[in-house]
């Protein structure tokens, strides 16, 4: 019996290669241009934040702390962040991980928040996508690296492209439960006025569900800075880079040093995007 289920194995991982190699033969038009359109917007990002001083680069980012916070504390904490990154000698390497995960948070954002909605709106899609999610949540991240290469070649697009797969399912899911835990009261308060879907939407479910958004934005960042050490085996640019370097070379040093500089960079933006936190 045993015998018998080993010799006729379902071709999973052949029907994989089948559908990869379809896609590449028949779809490299929409693959080339995804890759352009990744590429500009990596190129842009990284232009932003390399091209002025880093302490104009800092003071953009305590302002936005103290605004999103309103607390000198959070600030303080961010500003002392960003120069114990300078002093390390890593602000190079820790601007080109942050705009991987600026990049993948713009991507994840614009499709995870309208899917999300949809899926609140229509049970019988998120039904359909949830196996999906499950899917891509649980698999392996570095299963996500073979079918990035094979698209996309070495460098960041690959690396924002895996990224992106591993991520986006996040702000679906914490979308569609915001928008969907819409208090029942305040939709039947709406419609009883008159309002149409689209002002029920814009005025109701997505104020309700911000706090929701607000922490699949977290989730985005935070999930995408753990991918940078995964994105640098597929030539991505960052704070990846000295640790596989560490790793190759057995290097504690270096190694304690770049992933150190990784945490200071995630407790930074947690606390900056950490909506319950606010005083």
């Amino acid at each position: 019996m045993l015998e018998l289920l080993t010799e006729y194995k379902i071709p999973v991982g052949t029907g994989a290669e089948i559908v990869f190699d379809a896609i590449r033969t028949y779809g490299g038009w929409l693959l080339d241009a995804l890759a352009r359109a990744m590429e500009a917007l990596i190129d842009s990002v990284l232009w932003a934040m390399e091209t002025p001083h880093p302490f104009f680069v800092i003071a953009v980012f305590v302002a936005i702390a103290y605004a999103l916070q309103r607390s000198w504390k959070v600030a303080l904490f961010v500003a002392l962040g960003f120069l114990f990154i300078l002093n390390q000698d890593y602000w190079e390497e820790t601007l080109e991980s942050l705009t991987l995960v600026l990049a993948a948070c713009v991507v994840c954002m614009g499709i995870g928040v309208p899917i999300g909605i949809a899926a609140a709106h229509r049970p019988r899609l998120y039904t359909a996508i949830r196996p999906v999610l499950d899917l891509m949540q649980t698999l392996p991240t570095f299963v996500y690296l073979i079918p990035a290469i094979v698209f996309f070649g070495i460098g960041m697009v690959p690396g924002l492209m895996a990224t992106v797969i591993f991520v986006v399912p996040a702000p679906i899911r914490l979308t569609y439960l915001g928008v969907s835990s819409t208090p029942q009261p305040l939709l039947e308060a709406a419609r009883a006025f008159g309002a149409t879907d689209s002002q029920v939407l814009w005025k109701v479910e997505l104020p309700s569900a911000f706090p929701q958004i607000m922490a699949g934005l977290n989730q985005t960042i935070m999930l995408s800075l753990s991918m940078v050490v995964i994105a640098a085996l597929v030539g991505a640019d960052g704070l990846g880079v000295p640790v596989v370097r560490a790793l190759n070379q057995v290097n504690t040093a270096l190694g304690f040093e770049s992933g150190f500089v990784i945490v200071v960079v995630a407790i930074m933006l947690d606390r900056m995007l950490n909506v319950g936190g606010r005083k």
